[in-house]
């Protein structure tokens, strides 16, 4: 059973943390519920209260699928798959 420190700090369980999907540096909220209070992590904002990544959303529309996308970022586009050509003759090997 985790304790409150001194300094009014607790361990959040593993488990918990893991299911929460909470890391170091993470922020997480107390509301209270019922006879009690809820834990949650607080999503990720800026100083002005806004969504950080809201400017981004919609940036990256193409026809193009993820996978394609990311390989032509890489510089891997288009993708080299093994197919060697005889070169005399122009066809596949």
């Amino acid at each position: 059973m985790p304790r409150v420190t001194t300094k009014g700090q607790v361990t959040i369980p593993k488990a918990i943390r893991d299911e929460l999907g909470i890391e170091p540096g993470d922020e997480i909220t107390f509301e209270e519920f019922g006879s009690g209070y809820k834990i949650e992590k607080k999503q990720p904002t800026t100083a002005d209260g806004d969504d950080p990544f809201e400017k981004h959303r919609g940036s990256a529309e193409s026809d193009e699928t993820m996978p394609e996308r990311m390989r032509r970022l890489r510089g891997e586009y288009p993708r080299d798959i093994g197919i060697k050509k005889d070169t005399e003759s122009g066809v596949d090997a």
